[in-house]
């Protein structure tokens, strides 16, 4: 019994993040060749991308009312993303890192994290906080879009002006300023001659289709099996379903960052592996647990409020301070990272279980 649930969530995982990723690769060319503009691309399928296995399986997760699964999920993959696969990187190679990082996406990583544990700490994240997340990441993204060549590495406004941008609720300005041109696409896409959508079609775009649609079948039942089995383990091993969050499941699912990080420090882009896990860390808080809350209001236990939420914090604040240090993180602090990573697997499992 416990061979084949070994194998089911190996299965699971497997079928969760080779399925995001082709995916990904299918609606980016379905929206190349229906000429979806970038503005719909970006704030999509790129946005979404990286962390669709996290999404999937904390959805999941949601819906059969395992808030443990989904709290241990995001702070486990966000620590991971720190300790794990930031160190991994640095170990392979120095990372030169840029003050773009820290000014604009650490400092909203940052206000992620605080922000999250700002509505756990009452032991449950409600549906209201949950849409606060979810347009904090809507109004990210959008930002990104709107500011991609605004911001320099001299600039010192980049955070100040998110907030406001927030606040004011520009993002959905832009959004609905954005619609137009869209519907009228569209509309166009409808006038299609059928020789032009036959042309379409022998331009691979029904091989796409197909690719989208058997990958997304993958992408639900892998977030199946592997919460399912997830479960099985808490309750076969008597281990609180926090523990598999934090552990095996935010591991697995933070795999796409693992392999985006270590080819990006192989390579020397340091831009790519840091903006890879700051990215991710954004997208588990504002849009992962945002949505699974939406889904059903999250319940919080102990353990994460006074332990693993706060070293999340801690491991964030620790990233920012390596990125500013000489603007680069050394093979030395990569082993800090895996050491505090290791102990922090170590002592959750001793205060969870306690």
């Amino acid at each position: 019994m416990v061979l084949i649930s070994i194998l089911g969530f190996v299965l699971g995982l497997v079928l969760l993040v080779k399925g995001s990723d082709f995916l990904v690769k299918a609606a980016v060319s379905i929206a190349e060749k229906l000429g979806v503009s970038e503005f719909v691309l970006g704030l999509t399928l790129v946005a979404v991308g990286t962390s669709l296995p996290e999404l999937a399986s904390s959805i999941f997760a949601a819906l059969k009312a395992e808030s443990d699964i989904v709290v241990g999920n995001v702070v486990g993959s966000n620590i991971a993303n720190i300790g794990l696969i930031v160190g991994i990187g640095a170990l392979i190679a120095t990372i030169i890192t840029r003050r773009e990082m820290l000014q604009r996406d650490g400092y909203i990583m940052l206000l992620a994290a605080l922000l999250f544990y700002l509505f756990i700490f009452n032991g449950v994240i409600s549906r209201f906080e949950a849409l606060i997340l979810v347009l904090l990441y809507v109004a990210y993204a959008v930002f990104l879009f709107e500011n991609k060549s605004k911001f320099t590495d001299e600039d010192t406004q980049a955070f100040r002006e998110f907030i406001s941008y927030f606040l004011k609720f520009k993002y959905l300005i832009t959004i609905k300023n954005g619609l137009g041109p869209i519907l009228n696409h569209k509309e166009r896409n409808r006038e299609r001659s059928e020789e032009k959508l036959k042309e379409l079609s022998r331009s691979g775009l029904l091989k796409d289709f197909s690719v989208l649609m058997l990958s997304g079948l993958a992408v639900v039942v892998g977030a199946s099996f592997l919460v399912n089995e997830a479960v099985f383990f808490a309750e076969f091993f008597d281990i609180p379903k926090t523990v598999i969050g934090i552990s095996i499941v935010a591991v697995g699912t933070s795999l796409p960052e693992l392999g985006v990080t270590a080819s990006a420090a192989r390579q020397g882009y340091g831009n790519i592996a840091i903006g890879n896990v700051l990215g991710s860390n954004i997208a588990n808080i504002f849009l992962v647990a945002g949505a699974a809350a939406l889904v059903f209001p999250i319940t919080v236990v102990r353990a994460s409020i006074i332990y693993n939420a706060p070293f999340m914090i801690f491991m964030s604040v620790l990233l920012l301070i390596f990125i500013k240090t000489d603007w680069k993180i050394t093979r030395r602090e990569g082993i800090a990272f895996l050491f505090l990573y290791a102990l922090f697997l170590i002592s959750s499992f001793s205060i969870t279980l306690s």
